[in-house]
Formats: structure tokens, C-alpha cells, sequence
């Protein structure tokens, strides 16, 4: 019998009283009268900022208006004409470092904590950590209220990867003080479609 083996072993021995798995199809989470509106809240609560594009308004111009400093912008959409990198073409996820914003598509936000699920749709994901400004697109009629419907709506393409992504990249893990952009990005854009 393994180290493992033993340990689990003996816990299973001192289980005084055993309880029924609870009916996870019983659970319906919670629900928002706008989830919209509550999406925008929570968006703005872990840091992140909601911009809507307004009929007839270019969405290349928005993002140079977001941020005018970037020189390097990574997409793979046809609607990016602005993009510098194509996260498609570029042959490693090195040849994205230093990219200033990275705009990729959601595919539906999540309204209890703004999660929004973006499935790898392109060849190198890292677009989606390494760049220090993420913006993501997302049709507003695309909100549910809670991960138990977001869970319901994954799907899986090629790739066989996608990631929920919630706010700018943050950690207070050290001397607990708040360091934005620790992991991934620094700022997150959610660009209502």
C-alpha cells in the first residue's frame, strides 16, 4: 500500500457519519432583474471598466481613444485593423511580449462577478495574460446571472481551452498590498457590443 494509499485509508476508517451528495440540478443561483446593469457593477467593483460602442462608432478609434499610447495592439479579429500582432501568425508566445493591449472577443459575461468566458480562439493564448491592457468585446445581450447558467454554456472548440476572465490581473498576496497587473494585465476594457 502507497504513502497515499494509507493516508486516504485510515481517513476513510475515523468517517463517523457520511452525508448524501447534495442535487446540484436543485440549484438554480442566484438571479438579477437587469443583469446588465449588475454586470457593469461588478465589472467596475473588481477594477475593471465598461464601455459601450454606440451605433456607427469605429471600434479601431475607440481603442486608440482608450489608449493612445499603445504602439503594439495584438488581435486576431477582422474587425481589429489596428492590430500590430497577430496572435495566429506570430510562431511563439514570446514574439507577444511587450504587446500594450490585446483585444479579444467573450463569448458570454457573467452578472454576480464579472466573469466573462473567453474560449481560445486563436493559435497563442498568452494574448490574453501577457499584454498589459486587455480589451474585451461582448455582445451586451450575452449576460447570464451566475456560473450555474455560465456552466451550462460552455462549449469547447478545437483548442479544447478557454478561461473566465474577471477584471484586471490583481494580488495582495504580499505585505497585503494591492499590485495590479501582477499575473496578467493591468487593465481590463469591456467593450459592450
Amino acid at each position: 500500500m502507497s504513502n497515499k494509499e494509507e493516508i486516504l485509508a485510515r481517513f476513510r476508517k475515523n468517517v463517523k457519519q457520511k452525508f448524501d451528495m447534495p442535487r446540484l440540478d436543485d440549484i438554480k443561483g442566484i438571479t438579477y432583474p437587469n443583469p446588465l446593469e449588475q454586470f457593469v457593477k461588478m465589472t467596475e467593483m473588481v477594477g475593471g471598466k465598461v464601455v459601450e460602442l454606440e451605433k456607427g462608432e469605429d471600434i479601431n478609434q475607440l481603442i486608440q481613444r482608450l489608449y493612445p499610447e499603445a504602439k503594439e495592439i495584438a488581435s486576431n479579429l477582422p474587425e481589429i485593423t489596428i492590430a500590430t500582432r497577430n496572435p495566429d501568425t506570430i510562431g511563439s508566445p514570446q514574439a507577444l511580449n511587450g504587446t500594450d493591449v490585446g483585444v479579444i472577443k467573450g463569448e458570454f459575461g457573467v452578472a454576480e462577478n464579472a466573469c466573462i468566458w473567453i474560449p481560445q480562439t486563436m493559435e497563442e493564448k498568452a494574448v490574453c495574460f501577457i499584454s498589459e491592457n486587455i480589451v474585451i468585446l461582448l455582445k451586451k445581450s450575452e449576460i447570464v446571472c451566475n456560473m450555474h447558467e455560465a456552466y451550462k454554456r460552455i462549449n469547447f472548440n478545437d483548442y479544447g481551452y478557454g478561461t473566465f476572465i474577471s477584471g484586471p490581473s490583481k494580488t495582495a498576496d504580499i505585505a497585503q498590498v494591492l499590485v495590479m497587473g501582477a499575473q496578467a494585465a493591468r487593465s481590463a476594457t469591456v467593450v459592450l457590443i
